[in-house]
């Protein structure tokens, strides 16, 4: 069995506290992001990073907005927009494969599958953000392709909705996800075993 770490959508826009998706506990999210990758580079893994990037003239939003109505001229992800870079703080290998995604799973028009496959991975850890957009329907998708999926829990964060807070969306997903999606652990308990 050979591993992959995903690392979903690191970028400013859940890490800035100024940004309206500012997620709390960001730089505690990113420092268990970071451990992980620490760990895939000692042990010679690939590390893909995915960041969430839209067309500046919103051509490739899709249906990416509906929940709100109407897409607006201004929208999150846009390219170009400070907004879309990696957190400063993220650890970038320079061997890690970067990926653009224009919707919520990684899996979805990047090709992702067609690297992990011929490379031989079996496995795919899931951290990043949002724990219950991005990363949640990475983890289904890569369970979906017959990936054994570890979902890391507390290296995961989202802003949460206006009636939960990151704390009750991390366990509703951790039990959702673990009912039959993917292995869900803390950045530790994965750390023991990998």
């Amino acid at each position: 069995m050979k591993s992959a770490l995903l690392v979903v959508d690191a970028q400013k826009v859940y890490t800035d506290p100024s940004s309206e998706l500012y997620c709390k506990g960001a730089a505690a999210t990113v420092k268990n992001i970071n451990a992980l990758i620490g760990r895939f580079q000692r042990n010679r893994l690939p590390i893909f990073l995915v960041r969430h990037v839209h067309k500046a003239d919103g051509s490739d939003l899709g249906r990416m907005f509906d929940y709100t109505g109407e897409a607006e001229d201004d929208f999150n992800f846009k390219e170009g927009s400070a907004e879309v870079e990696y957190d400063a703080n993220l650890r970038r290998p320079a061997n890690a494969i970067e990926i653009v995604k224009n919707r919520y799973s990684a899996f979805t028009g990047t090709g992702l599958h067609e690297r992990l496959k011929p490379a031989g991975i079996s496995d795919v850890a899931v951290c990043g953000f949002m724990t219950n957009f991005c990363c949640e329907s990475t983890a289904r998708d890569a369970h979906d392709l017959d990936y054994f999926v570890d979902f890391v829990i507390d290296a995961t964060g989202t802003p949460g909705t206006d009636k939960l807070d990151q704390r009750k969306i991390r366990s509703v997903v951790a039990e959702l996800l673990g009912a039959g999606f993917a292995r869900v652990t803390t950045t530790k308990k994965y750390l023991k075993r990998a």
